[in-house]
């Protein structure tokens, strides 16, 4: 499976040019004839304009569309980040995912919202983990800040998820963490992580977003090395891997669900 995934600057609270720089992107990701095109996290609006709730997409219709159509357009499958999405008058973090003919097959709403920003006052939480099918593989989605709740990637994991994606939009002062969770998830559930994040400057404050966007084998090797470059990184994903790890050291025959309970 070839990944291509999009690690680009967005403009806070300016969804018009966020549609057109994502467009671009993908434009750019799909001439390398990827099998997958990954996003970053609420890229309509970034993170965290005080009027997201204002400019936040009803019931996903825009980026439903372009979604959509560029999937068939280009026959890819894309995992579209996520975006800022009013359903039934409440904000939710969603991720909506398309197969090669523009069917949408799954979408996901943010489960851990980052309190510490204050998300959780803007947006209602997700209930239920999501797994789904792209060529035939079962892959799963996590949102940034759920990437810190193990038992909730392991959820997909014992789904038979194969790969995670985990669009976010995460600071480089925790560069360090996210490098390490990327890494630990891809381990401890011996799967394949794909991680999107956004670079430049988050607010007119001064923060910036980390980059850092990887591939990570069940080793926990990079496939994809993390860097801070605005850019499509590409690569593939070999599934005889995972069989490989399993065939040396299953965790999952010796794990001991009678003594804990996830």
């Amino acid at each position: 499976m070839k990944v291509a995934i999009v690690q680009t600057a967005l403009i806070q609270g300016q969804v018009a040019e966020n549609m057109q720089i994502i467009q671009d992107a993908l434009t750019e990701a799909a001439s390398a004839n990827p099998d997958v095109i990954v996003l970053p996290e609420l890229w309509n609006t970034s993170f965290l304009p005080e009027n997201v709730y204002e400019i936040a997409d009803v019931d996903g219709k825009e980026t439903r569309a372009l979604l959509s159509s560029f999937a068939k357009n280009n026959h890819v499958n894309i995992v579209g980040g996520s975006v800022a999405n009013i359903r039934e008058d409440a904000l939710f973090n969603t991720v909506f995912v398309y197969d090669r003919d523009g069917s949408e097959i799954a979408s996901y709403d943010k489960a851990h919202l980052f309190s510490p920003a204050g998300e959780d006052d803007y947006f209602a939480a997700g209930k239920d983990s999501v797994t789904f099918e792209l060529d035939g593989v079962t892959c799963g989605v996590v949102t940034c800040y759920d990437l810190r709740f193990p038992e909730w990637v392991r959820e997909l994991a014992l789904a038979d998820a194969q790969v995670v994606f985990v669009p976010a939009a995460w600071p480089a002062t925790r560069n360090v963490h996210w490098d390490i969770l990327n890494r630990a998830r891809a381990i401890e559930n011996q799967m394949y992580v794909v991680a999107v994040n956004s670079v430049g400057l988050v607010n007119p404050k001064g923060d910036v977003y980390g980059g850092h966007s990887v591939i990570i084998d069940p080793w926990g090797s990079y496939i994809v090395e993390p860097d801070d470059d605005h850019e499509i990184k590409v690569g593939e994903i070999d599934f005889d891997v995972i069989d490989g790890i399993r065939s040396k050291i299953n965790v999952f025959n010796d794990r001991r669900p009678d003594i804990y309970d996830i």
